[in-house]
C-alpha cells in the first residue's frame, strides 16, 4: 500500500535505533495484534527531511485508517477512507479528515521513526500502553483550498475529502492567535442552537441534518523514546537512546452532517 505522502517508515518492539539513516526516510510494515485478537498489518512511514511521519492501517471491512504527524507545523490529521454500501445509495467510498493539533510528545520525532529497525519482520508486535478514548467535538469546517496553511500534507492526504475537513474551535482559536487565515473556517451548526439536531444514530430518516460520530483506534505507535543509561572507563554517567514504547490510543469524533445518508454506520453502534 502506497499513501503518496510523508514517505516513510519503520517501527517494531524491540526495534534497534541505528545511528544514522542514509536518505533520511523509511517505511516499515509492522504486524500487529487487535483487541479481538485477529492480526492486521501497518504500514509506518517517516521522513526527516520534511518532518513528518504516519502511520496506516485497513480494517477488517476496507476502511484505511491514516494517521500523519506534520511536526513543523504541529498539526496531527486523521484520514478515514470507508467502502460505501451501494445497496444504500452511498458512492463507492466515502473520505474524512480530523485535524487537530500535535502536542508534544505525543509520538516519536521523525528523524527517530526513520531510524526505526524491526529484529523479526514476522513478529505479532501489541502496544505496551493504552492511551484511552479521547473525546473531541469536530464543530469547525476547513476549507481545503486553503488548507497548506495548517500542512502543506492536507493536499495529499485529504484530497478525497475535500468536503469533509473538520477541525476543533479550540484549535482553530490556537491558529488564528498564530496568523492563520480566519477565511478558512467555518462554524458548523451544533446542538446547543438548534434543538432538533439529534446524533444521527436517534434519527430513522436518512435525509436529516444530525451530529455523527465516527470512532477510529490507531492501534500501534511509538509514542515514547526509551534510554539506557552507560559507565565509561571514568565512571560517567550518560544516557543513550535503546529504544520505543508502544501506545494504542482511540478517538470518537462528533462533527455536523447535513444527512445521515453520510454517516450510516452510526446504525451499527
Amino acid at each position: 500500500m502506497s499513501s503518496g505522502f510523508c514517505p516513510w517508515g519503520s517501527l517494531g518492539l524491540l526495534l534497534s535505533l541505528l545511528a544514522g539513516s542514509l536518505l533520511g526516510r523509511a517505511e516499515l510494515q509492522v504486524r500487529v495484534r487487535l483487541r479481538d485478537g485477529r492480526v492486521t498489518e501497518e504500514w509506518l512511514h517517516a521522513d526527516s527531511e520534511q518532518d513528518c511521519s504516519s502511520v496506516e492501517y485497513r480494517k477488517e471491512d476496507g476502511t484505511v485508517i491514516t494517521l500523519l504527524a506534520d511536526y513543523r507545523q504541529g498539526v496531527k490529521i486523521f484520514r478515514a477512507l470507508i467502502l460505501g454500501e451501494l445497496e444504500k445509495g452511498q458512492s463507492q467510498f466515502q473520505a474524512l479528515c480530523f485535524v487537530t493539533r500535535l502536542n508534544r510528545n505525543e509520538i516519536i520525532p521523525s528523524e527517530s521513526m526513520a531510524k526505526l529497525r524491526q529484529k523479526n519482520p514476522r513478529t505479532v508486535r501489541q502496544a505496551e500502553e493504552l492511551r484511552g478514548l479521547e473525546h473531541l467535538s469536530m464543530d469547525v469546517a476547513v476549507n481545503f483550498s486553503k488548507g497548506a496553511q495548517l500542512s502543506f500534507h492536507m493536499h495529499n492526504i485529504c484530497s478525497e475529502a475535500r468536503e469533509a475537513i473538520y477541525t476543533r474551535e479550540e484549535d482553530v482559536r490556537f491558529w488564528l492567535e498564530k496568523g492563520v487565515d480566519s477565511s478558512m473556517f467555518e462554524v458548523l451548526p451544533q446542538s446547543a442552537d438548534l434543538p432538533d439536531l439529534l446524533h444521527c444514530k436517534l434519527w430513522s430518516d436518512r435525509w436529516k441534518p444530525c451530529i455523527c460520530t465516527y470512532n477510529l483506534t490507531i492501534e500501534w505507535y511509538p509514542c515514547m523514546l526509551k534510554y539506557c543509561k552507560n559507565r565509561d572507563l571514568t565512571g560517567k554517567v550518560s544516557s543513550y537512546k535503546c529504544g520505543i514504547r508502544s501506545c494504542q490510543k482511540s478517538y470518537s469524533f462528533d462533527y455536523y452532517v447535513s444527512q445521515k445518508q453520510l454517516c450510516l454506520w452510526d446504525e451499527e453502534t
